[in-house]
C-alpha cells in the first residue's frame, strides 16, 4: 500500500461510478470537483455522512451519494461515512439513541427496551411480522428523536472537527516552512 494515509480507505471514482445504488446519480458522478480533497468538501462530505449514515438505516448510502452531489461534498468520503452504523454498531447506536430519546421525551430512564416492554406486558398479538411492527412502533417516537440529534450533532462535530484539524495541519506546515526559511 501506497503512503497515502487515509485517503487509501476511500472508495476510487470508479468503484463509485459503477456502483448500482448510485447510477441514479448519472454524469453528475463525474465531476472532478466531488473527487477532490479540500476542507470545505471533505468536511461537509463527512457531515453528510455521519447524518445519513445515522438518521436513516436503509438506502443510507445513495441519499449520502446524492446530497454530496447536490451539495458539492467529497462523495468518497460522504459514502465511506455512512458506514458509522454496521452490523457491529447497530445495535449499540440504536439503543442509545433509543434511550437518549427516551431520556428527553421524560421516561424515568429505567424503563426497559421496547422489546422487553411488549414481552413484560404480553399484548403482543398476531404472526411474527405484526409483532415485530408492534415492536417498532413502541420504539417510535423515543427512537426517532434519538437518532435525529445524534444525526445532527455528530454531523455538525464531524463537520467541525474536520475544519479544525485541517486547518491546525495548514498552520503547523506554515509554521514549519517558516522555520526552514528564516531559522
Amino acid at each position: 500500500m501506497k503512503p497515502g494515509g487515509w485517503r487509501d480507505w476511500l472508495p476510487s471514482p470508479q468503484a463509485l461510478q459503477g456502483n448500482r445504488w448510485l447510477s441514479w446519480i448519472g454524469p453528475a458522478l463525474h465531476h472532478p470537483r466531488l473527487w477532490h480533497l479540500n476542507r470545505r468538501g471533505v468536511a461537509l462530505g463527512l457531515a453528510l455522512g455521519l447524518f445519513f449514515g445515522l438518521l436513516i438505516p436503509i438506502a443510507q448510502i445513495p441519499l449520502a451519494g446524492g446530497a454530496a452531489v447536490l451539495l458539492r461534498a467529497n462523495v468518497p468520503m460522504a459514502v465511506a461515512s455512512t458506514l458509522v452504523t454496521n452490523p457491529v454498531t447497530f445495535g449499540p447506536v440504536y439503543y442509545a439513541a433509543w434511550r437518549t430519546g427516551s431520556a428527553i421525551l421524560g421516561d424515568d430512564g429505567h424503563a426497559k427496551p421496547p422489546a422487553a416492554q411488549a414481552q413484560a406486558k404480553e399484548e403482543l398479538q398476531g404472526n411474527w411480522w405484526q409483532r415485530a411492527w408492534q415492536r417498532i412502533e413502541q420504539a417510535g417516537k423515543p427512537l426517532l428523536l434519538g437518532l435525529t440529534i445524534f444525526a445532527t450533532v455528530f454531523g455538525m462535530l464531524g463537520y467541525l472537527l474536520v475544519t479544525l484539524a485541517w486547518r491546525l495541519k495548514v498552520v503547523l506546515a506554515r509554521r514549519r516552512r517558516c522555520r526552514k526559511a528564516y531559522g
